[in-house]
């Protein structure tokens, strides 16, 4: 049986790791393997997703969508809209609206173009090309066409392709540009501070190593998936973001506790067995975490949201995959090469710090001051999350440029500014009379079109004032006779913001369930893991707090160079929730894994805190600070939407790796004391023991020392 340097019989994480030492040339040539025939597929990943997805399953609107497909195909609310805008009676415009029926006739995902619908002043017209596809099929066909359309504008006349299929086209144009931009930003910055960070050269590329096997590996899985279901070009976004900041965090990790024990004269091999036995167990927990947090969200009836969390699942695996086996063959081979390209400037990460250990110390010795200070800031800071709006994104969250956007003013100017926003009501022969009544009495619809009928069913099209839009559709909903289904692209906007709101109550209680027996399991103190995650509420709450002052109220959108929504999309609190949560779980794990071993290795709670800070205090900086710069060049480019992503999250690591993990956790460990390890012995027969164990590793001062010895 393989031993540990201790002299017991090693982990699994550790066997795992001295084996990966022990054959790093096969383990290399695997994952090039790897990387190179995923890698080959990545470039193409955007070209088999989907920019459709968001939608409530099973809501009234995609039922009504259904049975308007059902009796009059291609009418739903993917059918493409094309705006032609000029002067009236000018014989130009008929013209350009036939050459505009003709370019939509010619695409097969077109099944059919009705007579054109002319504005009452004779201006404009709208072409209607009917859905001959899924919604995501539509939204390729808008994304073929935008450009061919828009090139027979002429002199006086405009001509725009606008409505959901089109603006989803549009968004994803401007996604991928903003994520191309991102990582131009980015790469640079980044290298930059893992250079600061690690001190040496050798040592900074080893997140590259990491990131770039989950980037591609995720890359090339999603357009494999891509063939066989429908997975949400978002999936592609955020597959990116979470390969660049756990890889970041696992090998800052990993590589400071390997420094920490070659530094006590183990060797290479040694050194990385104990690393994974100890470090690497804090890697996995992380990552496992990440994944629960991931599966609440699949518990959303939004299709998107489902398939999201697939793309990050995918790096979070390759990454860790290649952070339990590439990782450690590297180390293994680099020994201590890993120290070459030394670059000599202060506050590199190494296996203490000073600074960290008089923080806990002084932590210790006054804990409510600086206690009531955190929760004070915090407070303070998710006190405006409060009055919290929040909506779906329309054309208006794209760039001026943006041609869906430009269509749907063009439309609102010729047919009123609800024309948008149309609804749609599917409604059996007998009751037809009855909703149109229904309709005209209500005082948010300005119009109602011509009834058109098939086959007993009739569809009612309504216009409706763009103010009070969201009341309108829930009252009209009571007003219409039973059985009538209401529908169009307002109607599947409101559902699905009912679905989200509905659902965060219950991904909230799973991701901080999942949560809780996961630090549970490694930690074997209940008291421990419930303040740990109690607490990531607090800088969720303060993240979404500054996002209703920076995205609702617009306090800074001079200068950040934006025009604010006067809401908060939707699907942000839920989603980021998830995210935020399972970020926050790497500097949790880090921390309190640390301080737990030194505690059962001590029995002394004020020696545990202040060793568990200087061991991993620079750690947490180091790693928070590089997330934090990622993130937010996600900010500077693109569509509002990857602008919240890059704000709420960098906002919220920053907030929880400094006022939480590096100042209130200590501090309620501090007020708890030897309580926080408390483990009934009825829960400790139940839980599975994942801990860190007890034994010493070689090389590491006796207990009482105030090194950094903690076996993570």
């Amino acid at each position: 049986m393989q031993q540990s340097t201790a002299g017991q019989p090693a982990s699994r994480l550790g066997r795992l790791g001295g084996w990966a030492a022990d054959h790093s040339r096969a383990v290399a040539i695997v994952w090039l393997g790897i990387v190179i025939a995923l890698g080959a597929l990545a470039p193409f990943a955007d070209r088999a997703l989907s920019g459709a997805g968001w939608e409530a399953v099973g809501s009234e609107s995609v039922a009504a969508r259904s049975a308007l497909e059902a009796r009059f195909p291609g009418a739903g609310s993917y059918a493409l809209s094309v705006v032609v805008a000029g002067r009236r009676d000018d014989p130009a415009l008929r013209a350009t609206v036939a050459r505009v029926v003709t370019v939509l006739r010619s695409d097969d995902a077109v099944s059919g173009v009705p007579v054109p619908q002319r504005s009452r002043d004779g201006s404009s017209a709208v072409v209607l090309g009917l859905a001959g596809g899924r919604p995501d099929e539509m939204v390729e066909a808008a994304g073929r066409l935008k450009s061919r359309l828009t090139r027979l504008s002429a002199d006086g006349i405009a001509v725009r392709l606008t409505g959901p299929a089109a603006m989803w086209s549009d968004f994803n144009a401007e996604n991928k540009a903003a994520m191309l931009k991102s990582e131009l930003l980015s790469w640079p910055l980044t290298l930059v501070l893992l250079v600061f960070a690690f001190g040496t050269l050798v040592a900074a590329g080893l997140p590259l190593l990491l990131t770039m096997a989950g980037l591609l590996g995720a890359g090339g899985s999603l357009f494999i998936l891509g063939q066989f279901a429908d997975v949400s070009i978002w999936a592609m976004n955020f597959a990116m973001m979470f390969a660049i900041a756990l890889g970041i965090d696992y090998a800052l990790f990993i590589v400071v506790r390997f420094r920490s024990a070659l530094a006590a004269g183990l060797s290479p091999r040694e050194a990385t067995t104990v690393t994974m036995a100890t470090a690497g167990k804090a890697v996995l927990v992380s990552g496992l975490t990440v994944i629960a947090a991931l599966l609440a969200l699949t518990l959303v009836p939004v299709p998107a949201f489902r398939t999201v969390p697939i793309g990050i699942g995918l790096a979070v695996t390759m990454v860790l995959a290649a952070t339990l086996t590439l990782l450690p063959a590297v180390l293994a081979r680099l020994g201590d090469r890993i120290n070459g390209g030394r670059v000599r400037m202060r506050g590199a990460v190494d296996h203490r710090s000073e600074r960290f250990a008089v923080w806990g110390a002084r932590l210790w010795a006054r804990p409510l001051p600086y206690g009531t200070a955190a929760i004070a800031i915090l407070l303070a800071l998710a006190a405006p999350a409060l009055g919290l709006r929040t909506g779906m994104p329309t054309a208006a969250a794209l760039g001026a440029d943006a041609g869906s956007r430009q269509g749907q003013e063009l439309l609102e100017r010729a047919f009123g500014n609800g024309a948008a926003s149309a609804l749609q009501i599917v409604v059996r022969e007998p009751d037809a009379a009855a909703a149109r009544s229904a309709l005209e009495r209500d005082r948010g619809i300005t119009a109602v079109a011509p009834v058109e009928r098939s086959h007993g069913v009739v569809l009612l099209t309504a216009i409706p004032d763009a103010a009070g839009l969201n009341a309108t559709i829930d009252r009209v909903r009571d007003e219409l006779p039973p059985g009538a289904l209401l529908g169009g692209p307002a109607a599947e906007t409101r559902d699905l913001e009912r679905a989200l709101a509905s659902r965060l109550p219950i991904v909230v209680g799973v991701a901080l369930g999942l949560g809780f027996l996961l630090l549970l399991a490694l930690l074997r103190a209940p008291i421990a893991a419930a303040a740990a995650v109690a607490m990531s509420l607090l800088a969720t709450a303060a993240a979404f707090g500054v996002a209703r002052l920076v995205f609702q109220e617009g306090v800074l959108d001079h200068l950040l160079g934006w025009e604010s929504q006067g809401f908060v999309d939707a699907w942000a609190p839920i989603f980021f929730f998830a995210l935020i949560f399972a970020l926050a779980m790497d500097y949790t794990v880090f921390l309190l894994a640390t301080v737990k071993a030194v505690f059962d290795r001590t029995g002394d709670a004020r020696q545990a805190l202040v060793e568990g800070l200087t061991g991993t205090g620079r750690v947490i900086n180091a790693a928070a600070g590089v997330m934090v710069v990622v993130f937010m060049t996600f900010a500077l480019a693109g569509p509002i939407a990857p602008r919240e992503m890059g704000v709420i999250l960098a906002v919220a690591v920053l907030l929880d790796a400094t006022l939480i993990r590096l100042l209130l956790q200590p501090v309620v460990l501090r007020l708890l004391g030897a309580r926080a390890w408390w483990m009934p012995a009825w829960l400790d027969r139940l839980v599975p023991d994942v801990g860190p164990g007890h034994e010493q590793p070689v090389g590491e001062p006796a207990p009482g020392q105030l090194e950094p010895s903690s076996r993570w």
